[in-house]
């Protein structure tokens, strides 16, 4: 046994385990020497294992934000993955069995409750419900507690959005204004956060953390943009009769609320009444997802000071029943506290946060990525490209997906900076500014999504997919570049 002997005297009894903070951890090799007093060996822990990669993984998620930032940055990357996995089968043997599959039908239910739609309908109306129902969680969330909860704060990312939504849009309306492909308008209005981030990841350390709040908080405002353009715009004929039941079914969903129900159970079930309802009603049915995110509780049951005394009453309990010789899952005692500090802990956490931790994985990883190989396989043909790319759609795409989101964004920016109703983040620079304005003519998801609201004949549809994707890349591009420019390598 290696005894480690202090200033103070004291010997340590556990071999090769020392009470670092509230834990016991190995002690590394390097640190097992004669030292003067505790601090020296805690600075020797904290050295060792801040170098370890579990710790350094585990540090990425010290906070919300960064947690988000990077969950969204690797689904960039994966949503990058699945959109050449798309293009690749479009434009291969593969193509005919590809489409096959997209526009197989399928029944959900039976007799006179049951709904028919092809595969692609189904990720578009309702895997991407979900995609929308987290959205509408983060926009909850950003408005209470996060980037939009101070107007002075909030009105930067704000002004920007508001500025990268119009400007694309009126570049692509002078483009298409005598024609019936003014209906796109919509689609060079929005930006895709996932690859957006995707890029920020290449950039790594490089990229200040206020930046990425600034860009998070913009494509939030953006989303919003969006729905209220989908709901106001590309709506339907409305089936006044399933309106009623949708409303039914979001009243409900705000009893829930008033009520206390935390459970996400009764929320899953109203929703989905409300979807079906709002894909009946001839509202877009992914609307429900904003909807039903809005009625979700957001507080806490309980005060965050009794929470840290009653944690730490059960975590030193916890220690006073460790028996060395004995496994956890034998001590029954440490078993009930554990499942007692569970309990408080899921009452500390709001049913918001809860449902968006655990959605974030499933939206990002899964429903995003199946959308992209459901909508980005575009059959490209090589000898019709250049009337493709001289179609009056895709040039308004592109040119409202670049030069308009990089001058509405970043004009409306230093303009409410000018005016002194905002001010620029700690540590961002207007050149900075610029180049996430260019990263935001990333249109990709919610682009092409509305896109497929908004045309009805292929021809459109398929070019402004050819705008999207053209947009998206040279967005990416260019951006990345300009950051890299316009940012500083992290200090060693």
């Amino acid at each position: 046994m290696r005894i480690f002997r202090l200033k103070i005297g004291r010997r340590w009894p556990e071999d090769e385990m020392y009470r670092w903070g509230s834990y016991f951890v190995p002690v590394p090799k390097r640190c097992r020497i004669y030292i003067l007093n505790k601090d020296t060996l805690s600075e020797c822990f904290s050295n060792f294992y801040s170098r370890n990669t579990i710790e350094r993984n585990f540090k990425l998620a010290l906070t919300p934000l960064e947690a988000f930032a990077h969950k969204e940055a690797s689904s960039g990357l994966l949503l990058m993955a699945c959109t050449v996995i798309a293009l690749v089968l479009a434009n291969s043997p593969l193509y005919p069995t590809y489409m096959a599959v997209l526009h197989h039908k399928v029944t959900v239910g039976s007799g006179i409750f049951s709904i028919t739609h092809s595969l692609q309908h189904w990720i578009n109306d309702g895997l991407m419900g979900l995609f929308f129902f987290m959205v509408g969680l983060e926009i909850k969330r950003e408005f209470l507690v996060g980037q939009l909860a101070d107007f002075r704060q909030a009105i930067l990312p704000i002004a920007g959005a508001i500025g990268g939504m119009l400007v694309p849009a009126l570049i692509y309306a002078s483009f298409t204004y005598d024609t019936d492909a003014i209906a796109g308008w919509g689609v060079p209005m929005a930006t895709d956060i996932a690859f957006a981030m995707g890029v920020l990841a290449l950039l790594g350390k490089r990229i200040p953390k206020a930046l990425v709040g600034f860009l998070l908080a913009l494509a939030i405002v953006d989303d919003i943009g969006a729905v209220l353009v989908i709901a106001a715009f590309y709506t339907e004929q409305i089936n006044l009769y399933a309106l009623l039941f949708a409303g039914v079914a979001f009243l409900l969903l705000v009893i829930s609320n008033i009520a206390g129900i935390r459970r996400p159970l009764p929320y899953f079930i109203f929703g989905t009444l409300l979807w079906l309802g709002m894909l009946e009603s001839g509202i877009h049915a992914t609307l429900a997802g904003v909807i039903a995110a809005l009625t979700v509780p957001a507080n806490s049951l309980c005060n965050a000071f009794p929470f840290i005394r009653r944690m730490r009453q059960l975590t030193t309990s916890f220690e006073n029943l460790h028996e060395s010789n004995k496994h956890i899952m034998q001590n029954d005692k440490q078993q009930k506290i554990l499942q007692s500090m569970e309990n408080f802990v899921h009452c500390m956490a709001s049913p918001l946060q809860r449902m968006e931790h655990h959605l974030h994985i499933w939206v990002s990883f899964l429903i995003i990525p199946i959308f992209a190989l459901a909508n980005a396989g575009i059959p490209i043909n090589i000898a019709t490209l250049g009337e493709s790319f001289a179609h009056p759609v895709t040039i308004g795409i592109i040119a409202g997906l670049t030069v308009g989101k990089l001058f509405g964004i970043f004009f409306f920016a230093w303009l409410v900076v000018k005016l002194n109703i905002s001010r620029l983040p700690e540590g961002v620079t207007m050149p900075q500014i610029a180049s996430v304005s260019l990263l935001a003519g990333i249109g990709f998801t919610m682009s092409i999504f509305i896109g497929g609201l908004a045309f009805t004949n292929e021809e459109y549809l398929l070019n402004a997919k050819i705008g999207i994707l053209a947009a998206s890349l040279f967005s990416g591009i260019v951006g990345y570049i300009a950051l890299r420019i316009c940012t500083n390598p992290p200090k060693a």
